[in-house]
Parts: structure tokens; C-alpha cells; sequence
């Protein structure tokens, strides 16, 4: 029997992995402590994602990992030994805290200190995420209570230390600091550079974000968790996935009710004749190249030749930006429907072409006599890009009336980690690979790499959906970029798009020669050590890619094409 290669055991993995995710929540209930919780941490150590650096080490706690985590769930969570996974729940008169974490747009709410409640808006992907997080806490909670309690003797020296710091109640400084971040990277198995390291930057996040408790409560709390779950069966971390959770999946009942909240607003503006396009992106950069420059001539300022310098000059006035373009045509539709996607809308027929900046290029003549409206929704999350495009595309009622909008464009703009270069080069997709799946989607992409700017590296290729950012494997990648896929990127949301585009093209909600545009910014880089998304945000060095990429999707749409 052929031995299998490490891109293929690693792809199993994969699927082990989902098919226990999709089976825990078909069964309702799970304690990561017993026989499905370790193996879905052994199908996570197997195919050891990137992102989680160290974690198959049983020697070492992987720290850059727990950042990565600890950013992305909410604070509190290390405490908690019951946590429930719900569809619909209404805590908005009760004492529940809701916490949103730092980096990831998710509703959940502190039922007790330990006991938390997910409220799923996100869809499937949502699920495997938190998944995710959680058998990597509790992989790290096993390593953690080892070092607490490996000796002979019982209990470690250094574990009775962090306990009587944790019970402190004033803040550590100086010679005591020190010497407790020592005690702590002993108990790690890290450097105490590294331990340093990650307790100063929970620490800033603290004290400047309130998303998370300390690194040495952190620590502590996971570390207490599993000694409690050795001593008492009752304290087993448990997780609850409610009926109404079940009942939601594959339901799209949060994205119908965000498309039918914008298709009304959009009715209520009068545009339901008007050409619209669509653009997946983020909440700031079509505002700012529309109205950033207007703006600051409004305030007798001149804004540089340089689009990526102007940006730099608009950085921190968002709000004058925004309070600028409602006098221009600028709309924003917040969401109140659980699915967390605000909506800019733009009727460019009331925007000013003498304040347009330079570097964007646009026909006057087109703006008159089309009139466009941009509809800019944020980000999308996983599977639920499928749903709020889905819904999106469909007629709908309005008025006992039958309203299909006249979609001309539909682009989508991202983050991605690229695979042949570096962090800030530009992928455009040329199909979209749906990972551990057998559904590839074709894209007859309006963009090309002659569209864009010198500077800025612009690979084309097909692009890899993921299960999850936590779920990349450097075997898998290294195979699709390059074996005959070659692949230029992964990320989490284009296969989806394509999907319900390719659905509503099928069912006649738009045509097929309808225009279509993937661009993403490479915001990681998963095959080289220290540049996973791991390592941090992109800062300074995202403004062009995004930016860029911004540029050309409105010239695409602004301009008298040949």
C-alpha cells in the first residue's frame, strides 16, 4: 500500500476534522475532555495549521497563536467550563453582558464568569471557527496543567507562584514583573523575550480595548479549567449547540433579512431603476477616493497629486469624511438584521467630477447619463458570503409589488494569504477551489494585471476557499500552489460568492455576460515563517494594495470602457 504524502495526510485531516464539527453540532452536546474532543484535537494536530504555530509541541504553549485567539474570541472565555452555541437568543433586557471581541464582528454574551453564550449569525463557517479556537485552548490548557502539575511532589513551585500573583490585586512593576514573567516562561517552555512579548501586547489590548484579561489570568485560568475537570466530572468544559442553532443551518434567515432591509432602503432612495454595483469590500476605502478629496477642499485644503498620500492626509477624519459625503449622495445603511454587514450607498449622479481626485480616472458623460449606485456591503464571513449574495441577487416584494434590481457589476475585494510572494502583493482570481470539496467555480474575471499601477506585485491564478483562517496547513498549500492548480492564494469567501452568483445567473436574477471582479491584497503570506496572519496586522504597508485594488474596481465602473 502506498504511504500517503503529507499534503495528503494533512487533507484527511481536514476533512476528519469538519466531519466531526458537523456531527458535535448534530448531536447537540460535547465535552472537548472526552473521546470526540481528542479526536477533533487530533485531527487539528495532524494537519497543524500555520497559524497555530508550536501547537503540536507537547513541550512548549504556543503564544503567538493564543494572541491570534485570544483577539478573536471573547474576554472571559478561558474561564468558562459551559459554553452554548445558539441561533436566537434575546438578551437585550436582561444583565447578560454582550462582548464583542476585539477582531472578529461576533455577538456573544457572559451568562456567568463562566458561562458563555455564541449567538451564530455567520453561518456555518462561524461554527468551525469557534471550533477552532476552542480545541486549541484546550490542547494548550492540557500543556499548561502538565507543567502545573508534573512533579513528583505535586503541585509545581512555579504554578503556586502564578497562583499568588493572579490572586494579587495591584498591578506588578519593575524587579516583580520580571521576575514573575520568568516564573510564567518557565511554565510555558518559552523564552522569557517571548513570554514578555505576548504579555505586553494582551496587556496593551487590555488596557486600551478592554477585549481580554491579562496574560498571567489567561494562563492561570485555562491551566485551573483542567486541573477542575481532573477532580470533578461536573466541571468539564462542555459545549451546548442549541435546537434553533440546527434549525438555522442552511436557512439564510439572517442574510434574507438583511438583503430585504437594503433592497427597501434602496426602493425608499428611488433607485430601483437605476444601474447598481455591487462591491464586497471594506467599510472606508470607496468613501474615502470619492470623498476624501472634496473634503479636505471644504476645508481649504489641498490634497496631494498622490492617491495613497491623500489617504495618508484623510487617516482619523472618517467622521468629516462621512459628514461630508451625506451632502453628496453618501448613504449609510447600518445593519440591524444579526448579520453584522453595514452598507455604504453611493448615487454618484450627485457627486461633484471637479472633486474627484486626479488619479482616479472616470467619465463625466457616464456619470450623467447612467448614473450609477455603488452598494458597498463589508466584509462577509466564510458561508455567509454565499447566503448574503444569494439573498442579495433575488427579486423581492416590496409594496404587494415584484422588484428586481438591475445589478450591472459585482466585485469583491479581500484580504488573502498569497501563496508565490509577499505581504501586500495583489491576487486576482481566474477560479475559486473550494477546499476539501469537489466544486471549483471558473471566474471570467473583468480585471487583468495590466489594470494596475507599477509597484505592486499582481499574481493571477486560481484562488483556494478554506474551511477557516485557523485551518491552513503548509503541506496542503505548497501542494495546490504547485502542483497543476497553481494556486496564487487562499481565502475564505470567493467560492462562496461565485456559488450564488453562479445560482442566480442559472435561475435568470442576472445575466451571465454580467461583469464580475476578484481582487485581494495579500494580508499574509502562510507559507513563510513569520508571516502568518499570526504576526499581526499589514499597518502602513496595507494602504496601497487596498487602495490600489479600490482604484481600478472604480474606474471599471466609472469609466467608458473601449
Amino acid at each position: 500500500m502506498q504511504e500517503l504524502s503529507k499534503s495528503q495526510k494533512a487533507r484527511n485531516a481536514i476533512r476528519t476534522f469538519k466531519t466531526l464539527a458537523d456531527a458535535l453540532t448534530l448531536q447537540g452536546v460535547y465535552k472537548p475532555s472526552g473521546k470526540a474532543g481528542e479526536k477533533l484535537a487530533e485531527a487539528l494536530k495532524m494537519f497543524s495549521p500555520e497559524i497555530y504555530g508550536s501547537m503540536p509541541d507537547p513541550r512548549i504553549v504556543e503564544l503567538k497563536g493564543l494572541e491570534y485567539v485570544i483577539d478573536r474570541m471573547p474576554r472571559g472565555i478561558e474561564k468558562c467550563n459551559r459554553i452554548i452555541l445558539t441561533a436566537q437568543e434575546d438578551f437585550q433586557d436582561t444583565s447578560f453582558e454582550e462582548i464583542v471581541p476585539l477582531k472578529r464582528r461576533r455577538v456573544s454574551y457572559a451568562v456567568s464568569e463562566r458561562e458563555m453564550c455564541f449567538v451564530i449569525t455567520h453561518g456555518q463557517s462561524e461554527i468551525y471557527d469557534i471550533l477552532t479556537h476552542i480545541t486549541f485552548l484546550t490542547i494548550e490548557s492540557h500543556k499548561i496543567h502538565q507543567q502545573a502539575c508534573n512533579k513528583v511532589d505535586g503541585t509545581s513551585t512555579e504554578w503556586l507562584e502564578l497562583e499568588k500573583i493572579v490572586q494579587k490585586e495591584q498591578g506588578l512593576q519593575g524587579e516583580e514583573l520580571d521576575q514573575a514573567i520568568w516564573n510564567l516562561s518557565i511554565i510555558l517552555g518559552r523564552t522569557y523575550k517571548e513570554t514578555r512579548n505576548t504579555y505586553e501586547y494582551l496587556e496593551e489590548n487590555r488596557r486600551v480595548n478592554h477585549s481580554n484579561n491579562g496574560l498571567f489570568n489567561i494562563i492561570y485560568s485555562l491551566g485551573k479549567r483542567t486541573i477542575e475537570e481532573q477532580i470533578s466530572e461536573k466541571e468539564e468544559l462542555t459545549l451546548y449547540f442549541t435546537p434553533s442553532l440546527l434549525d438555522m443551518i442552511g436557512h439564510h434567515k439572517y442574510a434574507s433579512l438583511w438583503a430585504q432591509s437594503i433592497k427597501e432602503r434602496l426602493y425608499q432612495l428611488g433607485f430601483q431603476q437605476r444601474p447598481l454595483h455591487i462591491i464586497s469590500a471594506n467599510m472606508h476605502s470607496v468613501r474615502n477616493i470619492i470623498y476624501g478629496p472634496g473634503m479636505l477642499a471644504e476645508k481649504d485644503d489641498k490634497a496631494s497629486d498622490d492617491l495613497y498620500e491623500m489617504v495618508r492626509q484623510i487617516r482619523n477624519q472618517g467622521k468629516k469624511i462621512s459628514e461630508y459625503a451625506e451632502k453628496h449622495g453618501y448613504f449609510f445603511h447600518k445593519d440591524f438584521s444579526g448579520s453584522n454587514i453595514d452598507v455604504n450607498i453611493i448615487d454618484t449622479s450627485l457627486i461633484d467630477p471637479a472633486t474627484l481626485h486626479p488619479a482616479l480616472q472616470f467619465s463625466s458623460l457616464l456619470i450623467k447619463e447612467l448614473q450609477p449606485v455603488l452598494v458597498v456591503m463589508d466584509y462577509a464571513f466564510g458561508t455567509q458570503a454565499f447566503e448574503l449574495m444569494d439573498e442579495f441577487l433575488c427579486p423581492c416584494q416590496i409594496e404587494d409589488k415584484v422588484i428586481a434590481f438591475s445589478i450591472e457589476s459585482i466585485s469583491i475585494m479581500g484580504k488573502a494569504g498569497i501563496l508565490p510572494g509577499k505581504k501586500g502583493d495583489i491576487m486576482l482570481a481566474t477560479a475559486h477551489v473550494m477546499e476539501g470539496t469537489p466544486h471549483n467555480y471558473i471566474v471570467n474575471n473583468d480585471l487583468s494585471v495590466d489594470d494596475f499601477d507599477p509597484g505592486v506585485n499582481v499574481y493571477s491564478g486560481p484562488m483556494v476557499t478554506v474551511l477557516g483562517t485557523s485551518l491552513q496547513n503548509r503541506d496542503v498549500l505548497e501542494r495546490f500552489h504547485t502542483s497543476s492548480w497553481k494556486a496564487v492564494g487562499l481565502e475564505m469567501e470567493g467560492g462562496h460568492y461565485q456559488r450564488a452568483i453562479s445560482a442566480a445567473i442559472i435561475q435568470g436574477h442576472i445575466p451571465q455576460s454580467m461583469k464580475i471582479r476578484y481582487a485581494y491584497y495579500a494580508s499574509d503570506n502562510p507559507l513563510l515563517s513569520g508571516q502568518t496572519l499570526a504576526s499581526g496586522p499589514m499597518g502602513e504597508e496595507g494602504i496601497v494594495p487596498t487602495y490600489m485594488i479600490t482604484k481600478v474596481i472604480l474606474q471599471k465602473i466609472l469609466k467608458s470602457q473601449a
